[in-house]
């Protein structure tokens, strides 16, 4: 069950990560979804998404390999 748990807490940040690459990419050939009001902020907006999936992702990553000992060097944090 633990494990089905932190699966689910990386496959949902991958989901939105995802998601935010789609939007960037459907701005990039001008697919303008009506809930934005230009292109730009819908870019903008898929940024954010894609890069904040990503930060979680590495940030869940980078904090079980530091409990399990595995990472080398130091880290600040």
């Amino acid at each position: 069950m633990v494990r089905f748990i932190a699966l689910m807490i990386v496959v949902i940040p991958g989901i939105i990560a995802t998601i935010g690459i789609k939007i960037m990419r459907d701005a990039l050939f001008n697919i303008v979804y009506p809930f934005f009001f230009s292109v730009v902020i819908q870019f903008i907006i898929g940024l954010i998404l894609f890069l904040g999936g990503l930060a979680f992702i590495g940030g869940f990553i980078l904090h079980r390999d530091k409990k399990n000992k595995k990472t080398k060097g130091s880290f600040r944090a």
